[in-house]
């Protein structure tokens, strides 16, 4: 286990990187709008749980053989983008009337919960930044590396989940004022899907790299 000390550091450090607004929070933030808090909140924890499965990644050396493999990374990069942006087409020319209420039934939040894990899960710039970031705080010297790397990544995921659900609630707020207003359903529509459609072209035009 890491010490109190290194934890604390750690918690810090990461605080100051959630807080930023990136990819997965963009993500969040539109689903919050376009389809309500509670979806926002599903999002969240989809995003998160696939953050934990690049936790895992990095403690079992699966994320050493993404960082190190070319074919691996692009492989993943581009099934990420292609669901991105299928996701944003999907959204463009889905009915309006679903944006008119917030997402509340069951199955269609288990839909959102889905999307949000494997949008996560298929970025690999996620699973290079927890390869990078987490051993900077590992004593390799005490025992268990593999433990120390899980207890942090998980710290990290906490609060990360905390500062994405914040982000859902302001979003869904946004959402209730434009969804109170004439047409905007077609206008909440419109922006998610273009917005989508921009998250697969910035990860289309990110992260590449040679091998």
């Amino acid at each position: 286990m890491p010490d109190t000390s290194t934890i604390l550091l750690f918690a810090l450090a990461s605080l100051i990187l959630v807080v930023i607004p990136g990819p997965a929070v963009v993500y969040i933030l539109t689903r919050s709008v376009s389809q309500g808090r509670t979806a926002g909140l599903v999002s969240a924890v989809g995003v998160n749980v696939g953050s934990t499965v690049h936790v895992l990644a990095a403690v079992l050396g699966l994320s050493i053989i993404l960082a190190r493999s070319a074919v691996a990374f692009a492989t993943i990069k581009w099934v990420g983008v292609i669901y991105l942006a299928w996701i944003g087409i999907r959204t463009l020319r889905s009915d309006d009337t679903i944006f008119e209420q917030v997402a509340t039934e069951q199955q269609e939040l288990r839909a959102v919960f889905l999307q949000a894990v494997l949008v996560n899960i298929l970025n690999p710039k996620v699973a290079i930044f927890f390869l990078a970031f987490l051993p900077q705080f590992v004593d390799t010297s005490a025992a268990n590396p593999a433990l120390q790397t899980f207890v942090l990544g998980m710290t990290l995921i906490l609060i990360g989940l905390m500062s994405d659900s914040a982000y859902a609630i302001i979003g869904g707020s946004v959402g209730d004022l434009f969804r109170s207003k004439p047409r905007a359903a077609r206008n909440t529509r419109i922006g998610a899907g273009v917005t989508y459609l921009a998250l697969a072209g910035v990860a289309a035009a990110t992260g590449t790299r040679s091998s």
